[in-house]
Formats: structure tokens, sequence, C-alpha cells
């Protein structure tokens, strides 16, 4: 189950900038909010106490107390660090910092993650024919790894170098025999969703690995396993990680391996016909 403390970073890219400024002074230290009054956080946020409350509402929260209550119970209530707040002038506090936010990242990642819906995951991608793979920008790396992975264990998986375009023109040749697992950070790629309705009307499953439960992709999808990032850059501008998707990833691939000792010799096969390209 998500806590407040994830339900915020995941809402943060899309809140308003009061919402924004809210966030940022909780997830500062949401411990410290647990013990603050309402005005109390409103003055240091620098906005109205109604501000906080309709905070609290777009949350779906009953108000403050109820905020309070759910900070108290969160389990990774970690501090969020900017990277313009890290490294001047102390390298090794700076790389503490990332790496305590990394760590963060990853457990909420897996500690989210519903059995069911992984399980069903799991199924799709073991009895699909073609397992196409799709991402845009930065989060293409996270695909190619996946497709590299896949075919490594025996699973046919393709994707289209980045270009969605040319993944639309692959998906018009899949059937509902394939599946689409689509990698985005935001959940909110329009090309993406343009892929996810050609890969629908051909009877294809989606799988989504977004950020955010409430995304348009997330929302388009058979099945969604979400990701978190803890990490901002620039303060308010910039929350990107591919740490929680490569994750994500590595995740379904080891258990895919633990499922079926077949896929490790499709890995020492593959690792013997590329050996004579290292030194």
């Amino acid at each position: 189950m998500t806590n407040i403390v994830d339900k915020i970073y995941s809402k943060l890219p899309v809140m308003s900038q009061s919402d924004q400024k809210i966030a940022h002074v909780i997830l500062e230290d949401p411990a410290h909010i647990v013990n603050m009054t309402i005005s109390a956080l409103a003055k240091k946020a620098n906005v109205s106490d109604a501000s906080v409350t309709r905070f609290c509402h777009n949350l779906s929260l009953t108000g403050f107390h109820d905020l309070k209550i759910q900070l108290a119970q969160a389990d990774g209530n970690k501090k969020s660090h900017s990277l313009q707040d890290i490294g001047k002038d102390n390298l090794q506090s700076g790389l503490k910092q990332i790496e305590d936010n990394k760590i963060a990242e990853i457990e909420a990642t897996l500690g989210n993650v519903s059995s069911s819906v992984f399980e069903d995951v799991l199924n799709l991608l073991t009895h699909s024919r073609v397992i196409q793979i799709s991402a845009e920008g930065d989060t293409y790396p996270v695909a190619a790894d996946a497709v590299y992975k896949f075919n490594q264990i025996g699973l046919f998986a393709m994707s289209s170098g980045g270009s969605v375009e040319t993944a639309i023109a692959q998906t018009i040749n899949l059937t509902a025999q394939d599946c689409l697992l689509i990698i985005s950070n935001s959940g909110e790629s329009a090309a993406l969703l343009k892929q996810i309705r050609v890969a629908k009307e051909n009877g294809m499953k989606i799988i989504a690995l977004t950020n955010r439960s409430d995304s348009p992709i997330a929302l388009e999808a058979d099945y969604h396993l979400q990701t978190s990032a803890r990490q901002t850059v620039l303060q308010t501008q910039y929350y990107f990680s591919r740490v929680s998707a490569f994750t994500m990833i590595e995740a379904i691939y080891l258990i895919l391996i633990s499922k079926n000792d077949q896929r490790i010799e499709n890995i020492k096969k593959h690792e013997a016909i590329i050996s004579n390209q290292k030194i």
C-alpha cells in the first residue's frame, strides 16, 4: 500500500504552485510535521491555512489531522534533497544524501508492489508471443535494458530504438498474442498513449510502469506497477530518476529466472556465444 509520503512524491510534478510549496516543506522533514499546527505549516510554506486544507483534500485526506496521522504511520519518512543543496562543501555528505534518496526510491518501488498484479504481469510476459517495450527520451535506456534482459532468458522482446513513430508502426503488426510494456515516469506522454490505443485495437494487453497510479497511461493500462522518485533537481523543476524503473525491470527479470531453471541455461548459452567478444 502506498503511504502518504510516496503519494506526495508521485503527485508533486502535477501539483499547483501552492501545493508544491506545502509539499516541499512536508518532504523536507515529514516527522516534524506531526508536531506542527496547520498555521505553523502554512507560515513555513508561505501559504494560507485554507491552502493547507485544500492540499489535504487534493490528496483525498479529510483534513490536516488526517495528514498528520498518515505521516506518523508512514514507513519511509526520509528527507528529500535537491542537488542544489548537496555536495558543494562536503562531497561525502552529498554522496550520502544521494545514497539515502536512491535507497528510498528502491524501497518505495518494491515495497508497494501488489503480489497479485506482479504475478499477473509475470504470467502475461511469459505467455506473450512478442513483448513490445516502449519509452521516450530519458526513459528509453530502461526499455533497452528490458529488451536485452528478456531476450537473454528466452522471452522475445523488441523496441523501436526510441522512436515512438516506429514503435506505433510495429504495434500495427502485432496481435492479441502479444503485449505492450510502457515505461514512463510521468505517465503523460501523448505519443505513448496513442500507441496504447493502437495496441488495444489489436487486442493486446498493456503493462505500465509509471510514477503515478492516477496518470493517464496508468489508467489506460491493464496492469500498473508504480515506481517512485525521491531525488529532486533544481528544487521544483525536475523529478526524473531511472533508478526505480530499472529496479522494477530487474525485479521482474530476477523473479522470472527464479521460476524457470531453463532461463539460467539460456543466459549461459548467450554468454558462451558472445564470450569471444570479451578480452
